[in-house]
């Protein structure tokens, strides 16, 4: 098994402020991403250097759109969560969570469930792109949830084509990711069950961020820090 950082994952309480955000804190304007029927939101993208096939997400909830996934079920990455959405309003765009691709989805959540990880069924995702469909294999819980304060990642496995090998260049390199926080250790030891190599840095202090990633930029290193999750 091994598993590599697919994505990270920006929130923002609208896209349009997202992309705000990137262009005054990272220098870059993202690329046109897509809508996601099953979960009611829209994205941009833009290509990560530093690692095969990465990119950063800005997500946010689409207002003309009603997710196909209804309630109670809840959109990924505790979207619907009125602690965040109330944290994305006051503060702005942040680091919430990452994703990481793995080529065997349902063995990969299997192992984490022998871990005492209940990382959610695998879905199947998609949404349309100019280039055709683009579709994958996501675990996503029924309550939206992150876990381990955002720092134990979502699970994706792509279909036939990747979202990165369609980017352009944007002058962004990820430096390094480091855990840290309450369940640091813990997710480090998910993380080698899964196969990661080099395995992240970890922050043994409980009271750094779950979640850190430097990100080198057209303007210098941007540090990116995950705030704890509302659980």
């Amino acid at each position: 098994m091994s598993l590599q950082l697919d994505h990270l994952v920006v929130g923002a309480a609208t896209l349009e402020q997202g992309v705000a955000w990137c262009e005054s804190v990272l220098g870059v304007t993202p690329a046109a991403g897509g809508a996601h029927a099953l979960f009611g939101t829209h994205n941009r993208l833009l290509r990560l250097g530093g690692a095969t096939d990465a990119y950063l997400e800005v997500i946010a909830i689409d207002p003309a759109a009603s997710p196909l996934r209804q309630p109670p079920l809840r959109r990924w990455f505790d979207l619907d969560d009125a602690d965040l959405q109330a944290s994305l309003r006051r503060h702005g765009p942040q680091l919430i969570h990452w994703v990481a691709r793995v080529p065997d989805i349902d063995a990969a959540v299997a192992a984490l469930a022998r871990e005492g990880w209940e990382r959610g069924p695998v879905l199947e995702a998609s949404r349309p792109t100019p280039q055709g469909l683009l579709s994958w294999r996501i675990t996503v819980r029924d309550d939206g949830r992150r876990l381990a304060d955002g720092a134990l990642p979502t699970l994706i496995e792509w279909g036939a084509t990747h979202p990165a090998t369609r980017l352009p260049e944007a002058g962004l390199d990820l430096e390094g990711l480091r855990l840290g926080g309450a369940h640091g250790a813990a997710v480090q030891s998910a993380l080698q069950t899964l196969g990661m190599s080099p395995c992240c840095p970890l922050d043994t202090d409980h009271r750094k961020p779950a979640l850190a990633v430097s990100i080198g930029t057209p303007r210098g290193t941007v540090l990116l820090t995950c705030p704890s999750a509302v659980r």
